[in-house]
């Protein structure tokens, strides 16, 4: 990071992970110590640190998707998602190595479905470079929750997503079978993302309850709950409930599509403020950058994604240490071992 000037006057919020324990329980995995989560990094994570090796840079949130020459053969598309944006594999490798980004979350994409074939593929191909986040599937009929612990115990997935708009008409993620998924995902150690793209505050009552009542689920908030730079006092109180939900320490937070997020355009300059009070709500151990690839492509382009992040935390005079924490060490103790 020698491109940056760091202050290093930075307040007492500055982590070192090093010297102190994190203060908030921190999800590592399956592994559990008497049921609370260990607040220990990953091993490899550790590793780096001690070695003084340089930390991986890890996007926590991206998808992939057949090419219309894939799709035609064997990963067809879900009737109606065809995608307008070329999205396969190889040409996030070339995304990835240009910008120097060295692990990735995949989020099982809408194009495909349920139809978790061709992220599957992807995820065996590059067993040490991405990890899976498959997508929840609220049928009625509650086949998704055997979905979604076969993708987990036989295909390795390593995260779920709740998209809440995928279910059923007039119900809630806190149905029968939401609640099954949800604590499934925490009996298997597995993450659950969520997507509020309608707005947190329409989610938000789903979200408390399912973390109450199951407490060692740990929950992933897909780009910042969409919660843009508040402008008058609504969007302040809408902003300030998605900062209460560091109340649940199982609550992980994502810095990931800036472009959705911002009001302006690259580099997203108003983005600095909602960081830092993110980072001093739930500390930069529970913060972690994605830049929404490929999507982000033609907004701004993937290496010019992660080099506005690195200004953001600059301009929201965070430390190296925190940067650290949100640009890859964050998701490296959430999937411990797996980069």
């Amino acid at each position: 990071m020698s491109e940056w000037r760091w202050r290093m006057s930075v307040q007492a919020r500055s982590l070192n992970p090093l010297a102190t324990e994190i203060s908030t329980p921190t999800f590592v995995g399956p592994r559990r110590s008497k049921g609370k989560w260990s607040s220990k990094p990953s091993l490899q994570c550790a590793a780096r640190m001690a070695t003084g090796g340089p930390p991986k840079v890890i996007d926590s949130h991206l998808h992939v998707w057949a090419s219309h020459q894939q799709a035609a053969v064997k990963y067809p598309y879900f009737p109606g998602q065809e995608p307008t944006l070329p999205g396969h594999f190889e040409f996030l490798l070339e995304c990835m190595g240009e910008a120097g980004v060295d692990g990735a979350l995949i989020v099982q994409p809408i194009n495909h479905k349920f139809d978790h074939s061709y992220v599957t593929s992807v995820l065996k191909q590059f067993p040490s470079k991405f990890v899976g986040c498959c997508l929840a599937n609220p049928a009625e009929d509650g086949t998704g929750v055997k979905q979604l612990e076969d993708l987990i115990s036989k295909d390795g997935y390593r995260a779920v997503r709740f998209n809440p708009y995928l279910w059923p008409s007039g119900q809630l993620m806190t149905n029968e079978i939401g609640k099954a998924m949800f604590a499934k995902a925490g009996e298997l150690g597995v993450p659950v993302g969520f997507m509020c793209m309608k707005g947190l505050l329409l989610h938000l009552p789903e979200i408390e309850q399912l973390c109450t009542e199951f407490p060692s689920t740990v929950v992933l908030l897909d780009h910042m709950g969409f919660c843009k730079p508040p402008l008058n006092y609504e969007e302040e109180q809408i902003f300030s409930k998605l900062l209460s939900l560091s109340r649940f320490p199982q609550v992980y937070i994502k810095f990931s599509a800036l472009f959705r997020v911002s009001r302006y355009p690259y580099p997203y300059e108003d983005l600095s403020g909602i960081l830092s009070k993110a980072v001093s709500s739930y500390g930069a151990s529970r913060v972690m950058w994605g830049s929404d690839f490929p999507y982000v492509v033609s907004e701004c382009g993937y290496k010019e994604a992660k080099e506005a992040a690195h200004q953001l935390i600059q301009r929201a005079l965070l430390s190296s240490s925190e940067l650290e924490w949100i640009m890859g060490r964050t998701a490296c103790q959430i999937f411990k071992s797996a980069f």
